[in-house]
């Protein structure tokens, strides 16, 4: 497994592990199947293990804290604080107020039964809370040595620059695939330009660059995707065209759609990292083998062809979600 280098010093695998499927939003769950998925994927050198509080809620951290419990020293650990929810899985809006970083990260900590948090995220940016203030507060987690490192997901350029004049920001997360290309507008040059390392989530279009959905009816009953824009009606019949032009050109190419999407996003620059997530450890080990995947310059021109910028139909998510995006 090769590395990449996140921000000024912070070295992960070149592909890591999002583990946010094990305990919610897609359907079934076996927590025995996801720790094995996580130890295999230390086994094959995936080192970057990506959760947030918020997840299950809060039963991923304790998932992801139970499978690296004997083996803390392989892993850079990341979660992510600041969409607030209850107990019964509410969603309580966004928080980014001082006290409720500290408060977060020690919650979090106590759940992953970790000492330290190697990459600290604010999850979603709280427009009511300069964020030079919350900033400042996990500037304090690093300097009480709960945190190593500093990152931000789904903030606005303009943010990120304020953010990283306060402290240095190691990372910035947010969706980017084939079918979610807006951050080569404005966030990858600002990022590049700060010297901040790109994590990529949803890498494989939530599991439909895969081409394994061909209904809006193959999702289970409680799979968020059923909810999501992307994947109702019309819209899930026009992306499907792509995601068939994505899989011819795996077939010609001797690979899987998902490997094909992956060595795509690699190929865009060794500052990004994806972290497709999966629950189990056969899908894991076919993310993996896309990192051995050398795309040409004609075969990157067939899959900008294919899959040019703003191709997928509909939003990324549902309206009041995306409110919450790019402040």
């Amino acid at each position: 497994m090769k590395t990449r280098q996140l921000g000024r010093e912070l070295v992960v695998s070149e592909i890591g592990l999002g583990c946010m499927g094990m305990s919610e939003f897609y359907g079934e769950r076996d927590e025995l199947e996801s720790i094995a998925t996580i130890h295999r994927a230390l086994e094959l050198g995936v080192t970057l293990l990506d959760t947030a509080d918020m997840y299950g809620p809060f039963t991923n951290e304790q998932l992801v804290g139970k499978a690296i419990r004997d083996r803390r020293d392989q892993v850079v650990l990341a979660t992510k604080f600041a969409n607030v929810r209850s107990t019964d899985g509410q969603f309580l809006g966004v928080s980014g107020k001082p006290e409720y970083v500290h408060q977060a990260c020690d919650a979090s900590l106590q759940r992953l039964g970790v000492d330290v948090i190697d990459l600290y995220y604010q999850h979603r940016v709280d427009p009511t809370v300069p964020i030079e203030e919350t900033i400042g507060a996990m500037a304090e987690l690093v300097q009480q040595g709960k945190v190593r490192y500093l990152g931000m997901s789904e903030a606005a350029p303009a943010t990120i620059r304020r953010a990283h004049a306060v402290h240095p920001i190691t990372a910035l997360q947010t969706e980017y695939s084939l079918w979610s290309r807006d951050p080569e507008d404005e966030i990858l040059p600002t990022v590049r330009e700060l010297g901040i390392g790109y994590v990529a989530y949803s890498p494989l279009g939530r599991g439909f660059l895969s081409g394994q959905f061909t209904n809006p009816e193959d999702f289970a009953e409680d799979d968020y995707r059923r909810n999501s824009p992307r994947f109702q009606g019309e819209n899930f019949y026009k992306n499907l065209q792509l995601v068939e032009q994505v899989k011819a050109i795996a077939k010609e190419k001797g690979v899987t759609p998902s490997q094909l999407a992956l060595a795509w996003l690699l190929a865009q620059g060794n500052d990004i990292v994806p972290i497709p997530g999966t629950k189990r450890r056969s899908y894991l080990e076919e993310n993996i083998a896309a990192t051995d995947i050398k795309l040409t310059l004609e075969e990157l021109n067939q899959i900008e062809a294919v899959a040019p910028k703003e191709s997928a139909a509909g939003y990324r998510y549902a309206e009041q979600q995306m409110k919450a995006l790019n402040h």
